[in-house]
Order: C-alpha cells, then structure tokens, then sequence
C-alpha cells in the first residue's frame, strides 16, 4: 500500500520562493539594465526621466554595432571565442597535471615548487603586466592570437585546489594502479584525471568565463583591430570621440549571451566541482 505524503510535504514551499526571488533580484537587475538601455535610443538614454521599458522598442544599437566598418564587432566574437574556448581546456589541464605532480610525486623538488606557485598568487598583476608585455612583444606576440593566449595559461590558483584535491585521492586506487603496471603519467591519465572530471569541469568554465570577459591584456597587445575581441570592441562605441551609449549596451547584451549558455548548461558541475575541492562558503 503506497503511503500517502504528509500534509507538511504537501505544502507549497511558498516562503522559499518569495525568499530566491527577492534574494534573486539584486543579480537579475544588471540584466534588466543591459536589456532595456539595449532597445533605446541615444535621445531616450540621455534624458533625465526614467523609464522603466522604451516606449517604442529600437534596434539601431544592434545594427549599429555590426555596421560600424571601423569594429569588427563579428571578428572580435570569433577572438574572444578562439582565446576562451583554447586558454580554457589548456590552463585548466595544465593545472590539473601541475596539481597531480606537486600533490603524488614525492621528490624533493615538489615543495619548493608548489611554494614557487602559491608565492605567484602573492604578487600583484600590475607589477607584472608590464614585463609580461615587454616579453611577449620582444618574441613577437603583439597583434597574433598566441600572444593573447599564452600569457593567461598559467593559472595558480586551479594548481592549488587541483593538488587539495589529488591530496585525497584514494591512495588504494594508485596502489591497484601501480599493481597493474602504470607509472606516475599512466596513474594520472588513467585514474586521476578521470576522477577529477567535476573539478576539471568547474575550473574549465570558470577560465572560459574569465578569458572571455578579460580587457586589459587584450587591449595592449591586440593593437589591430583584426584583434580585438569583444571586450575592447565594446569599449570603442564609448571614448572622448564617439558616445553611442545604445551600440554599447547592445554589444554588451550579445557579449553575455554565450556565456549564460555556458553558464546555464554546466552551472551543475561547477557546484559539483567547488564541493570536490572542500571549499565550503
């Protein structure tokens, strides 16, 4: 005989929504903003009564964007999604393997190498954006995608959560490894890194994220506009030659577009992963 549910778990939860909600605003409303000022005109952003929708709905600041012949609005999406979609996979394996080696491989350089990465995370990107640049752009990197690539692949912080992580990994599964034949790149390949796809997975969209909305390097050394990704193309449409607010929020509009679908369709392994690192908020 089935049971019937509880009275109590019958209820609708109704507190609990009107609480998300509420709670669910403050980070909705950038979007509402994004949204609206996207469908105005530059006469309606510019006046000094608010409206909470435009009167009637625009769409110059999208077509302005993709006409301006002066920003390649279209090649500087397929930029930001060339150094998002390589840097991810790259750093975040990069850190993944850095991670295994400083956290399995007992030699006695492991330490010093691991205090090396952690020391990085102490010093401020400022005092090391310049060298960086002069580096990169004595070896030719200005204006080419390697040169808006390389530089972010190292990423110290996925190396300290990656090695927490292989820190309590199984030591029994290495040991059947090592039954089995495997050396160390055999137990990571095999056993390791598999075990660690939620991490891998977590950190990985979180770096696409994070080089598809970064601005400063991208501006500095993609100094063509063939170059440009969307984050330095954007900021174009407002300088102190040119203001045209509408192109700007529509830019920013179609700029966050791939990312809440990236967002949205791997938000569940990014909590899976921050919960296999032991974070706890």
């Amino acid at each position: 005989m089935t049971e019937r549910p509880s009275r109590r778990g019958r209820r609708f939860p109704v507190g609990s929504y009107l609480a998300a909600v509420v709670f669910a605003v403050p980070f909705l409303l950038p979007f509402y903003l994004l949204l609206r000022n996207s469908l105005m005109t530059q006469a309606e952003l510019g006046a000094l009564e608010w409206h909470w929708w435009p009167e009637k709905i625009s769409f110059t600041g999208f077509t302005d964007a993709f006409d301006n012949s002066t920003v390649p609005l279209g090649r500087a999406l397929l930029n930001s999604a060339l150094v998002a979609v390589i840097s991810a996979p790259v750093s975040t394996l990069l850190a993944s393997m850095t991670g295994y080696a400083v956290a399995r491989i007992r030699v006695a350089a492991a330490r010093p190498v691991f205090v090396l990465v952690v020391a990085t995370m102490m010093v401020p990107g400022a005092a090391t954006f310049v060298p960086t640049f002069v580096v990169v752009g004595s070896m030719g990197g200005v204006n080419t995608l390697w040169g808006l690539i390389v530089p972010g692949l190292f990423n110290a912080l996925a190396v300290l959560l990656f090695r927490g992580f292989y820190l309590r990994f199984p030591q029994e599964i290495e040991d059947a490894g090592r039954i089995d034949g495997l050396g160390h790149l055999g137990v990571y390949l095999r056993l390791a890194l598999p075990n660690s796809a939620g991490l891998l997975a977590a950190l990985g969209v979180l770096s696409f994220i994070e080089h598809w909305n970064s601005f400063l390097w991208p501006l500095v050394i993609g100094q063509d506009p063939a170059f440009w990704t969307v984050q330095v193309a954007m900021s174009t449409n407002l300088t102190s030659q040119a203001i045209n607010l509408p192109a700007l929020f529509a830019s920013a509009v179609i700029s966050v577009i791939p990312l809440a679908l990236v967002f949205l369709a791997a938000q569940r392994y990014i909590v899976r992963g921050i919960m296999a690192t032991g974070i706890k908020g």
